[in-house]
């Protein structure tokens, strides 16, 4: 979209995006190539004009759930609850092991 004066506004390219929004570069690639954020394309790369980086940074824009409350609170109140020990677990704790892998396996058949 040209300015006023005809001139054609800077693009940002991912690396740059993924700098401010604190993200890899895979990831702004991935959600473009998704369409969950603005971008544009031209060619067969994508490139972000500063509007564009605006909008990707206020769709991911997080509010307090409760209006007026210390964010403390909020974060206190969506945080899950740990049970206490009145409380009886569904189901009990299994424990896994990992599997020895083929080469010592085969190693230990060979030695006995």
């Amino acid at each position: 979209m040209p300015t006023s004066r005809g001139e054609v506004p800077p693009l940002f390219y991912p690396a740059d995006v993924a700098k401010v929004l604190g993200m890899s570069e895979w990831w702004v690639k991935e959600q473009a190539r998704r369409g969950r954020i603005p971008f544009t394309r031209p060619g067969r790369a994508y490139r972000f004009t500063a509007e564009q980086v605006a909008e990707i940074v206020s769709m991911y824009e997080a509010r307090p759930t409760i209006v007026g409350a210390p964010q403390a609170r909020a974060v206190a109140a969506a945080a899950p609850k740990k049970p206490t020990q009145d409380s009886q677990p569904s189901r009990s704790a299994v424990r896994l092991r990992a599997r020895m892998p083929r080469r010592a396996a085969l190693h230990q058949q060979d030695a006995a």
